[in-house]
């Protein structure tokens, strides 16, 4: 019976690593926007803004996706998030103005990746042992960051050969059929089922289940959301500037390969964060990764030669990357897993303010100086105040209502 629980739930974690995979294509859009300003003659400000809405409507939305598939299961939820997703990239091939593609890439598809990204990483992690959290988040979520891979190439291929407009039909057909098959897959494991653990290794109970109101009444949450929004900021300043940052640090114009350099080292620190954090602990990991990604931030703005950017952002993506193992492992420990979605949905929040922070503060800063400098300094100077907060980050003792 235990055979038969562990092939369901690494099904379950591959039909999510799928959806992810597909939902990475956002992680493109530093190629995207770049076409966009060349293109079509939009300001780094308004090529970054369609980013930006997505970015948060995924963090916010991800709180309502959470719930509704906490109460009806991951599949539905996932499915229809994953035709908005596909929608708003079919619709934004129509979109010739920052102000229709802020709604239908922004709004639509931040809608729809928010509704799918919040099924895939709970269900994964429901089918097995505590110990395993940090892993199989880390699996679940470097679908992320992997895609980028595939979609960074194909996405300036695309753009090469068939202009704006082209690509995102293409891309939204691939989403569309795509998340369709993967939603189908996904599942919950039936009620009372307990995963086993190895038979050398005692078994660990899960922490206590919190609903979402206890949780926001504890310090623990403030901590974890506040961390969260400092510490993705540096990332997804980079990520969605970073084909811009090369041509202006380093006058190179094949900037989609560090978007390829970025999504395998994001997706390395995903798992390779959940892992460490199972055997080191989840602040002592959170700590590490805080330190790593200030010292990387305050020095990119020396990075001016493409080898020394190859090597920045290497260490951008593996420290930026596993955040996304280390939050929803904690939320886990911490506050229980039977409302994990909406637990987590609500401290990923912070992660969508970053998106607005550091994607907008970035292209004003190159739009008003030419640079990127003194966004560096302002996301670094965040980072280390992240660090100094990770140590006050300690599991809730008991009901704190």
């Amino acid at each position: 019976m235990q055979k038969q629980g562990n092939v369901a739930g690494w099904t379950v974690t591959i039909a999510a690593l799928g959806i992810n995979l597909i939902l990475g294509i956002l992680y493109s859009w530093g190629v995207i926007k770049k076409a966009l300003v060349e293109d079509w003659g939009w300001t780094n400000t308004e090529a970054s803004l369609p980013y930006t809405v997505c970015v948060a409507l995924l963090a916010f939305v991800t709180i309502f996706g959470g719930r509704l598939q906490d109460k009806y299961g991951p599949r539905i939820i996932a499915l229809i998030g994953g035709l908005l997703f596909g929608a708003g990239l079919l619709l934004s091939a129509w979109a010739q103005s920052p102000v229709v593609m802020v709604v239908t890439f922004g709004m639509v598809s931040g809608i729809g990746m928010g509704f799918a990204y919040a099924a895939a990483t709970p269900c994964a992690i429901k089918w097995f042992e505590p110990r395993k959290k940090g892993l199989i988040a880390g699996i679940v979520v470097a679908g992320i960051g992997l895609s980028a891979i595939y979609i960074a190439p194909l996405t300036n291929y695309l753009l090469r050969t068939s202009g704006v407009q082209h690509t995102f039909l293409i891309l939204g057909i691939l989403a569309l059929v795509s998340l369709v098959v993967f939603s189908l897959l996904l599942k919950n494991p039936p009620a009372g089922y307990v995963p086993q653990a190895k038979k050398d290794r005692p078994a660990v109970a899960h922490g206590h289940d919190y609903s979402w109101q206890e949780m926001i009444k504890t310090r623990p949450f403030f901590l974890l959301w506040f961390t969260y929004l400092l510490s993705a900021t540096a990332g997804l300043m980079l990520i969605g500037h970073i084909a811009s940052i090369a041509w202006v640090q380093a006058g190179w114009q094949g900037g989609f390969v560090l978007v390829v350099i970025l999504a395998i080292f994001n997706t390395s620190g995903r798992i390779l964060g959940g892992f460490l954090s199972d055997i080191m602990g989840r602040t002592s990991a959170l700590l590490l990764v805080f330190i790593i990604q200030a010292l990387n931030t305050f020095a990119f703005s020396m990075l001016t030669s493409i080898p020394l950017l190859i090597v920045g952002t290497a260490v951008a993506g593996l420290a930026y990357g596993a955040l996304f193992s280390l939050f929803p492992a904690t939320t886990a420990d911490f506050f229980g897993i039977k409302n994990l979605g909406v637990n987590y949905g609500l401290i990923f929040t912070g992660w969508g303010i970053a998106g607005i922070v550091g994607p907008v503060l970035a292209g004003r800063v190159a739009d008003l100086t030419g640079t990127y400098t003194a966004s560096y300094w302002a996301a670094g100077s965040m980072l280390v105040l992240g660090a100094l907060l990770v140590g006050f980050i300690k599991a809730p003792k008991s009901k704190e209502v």
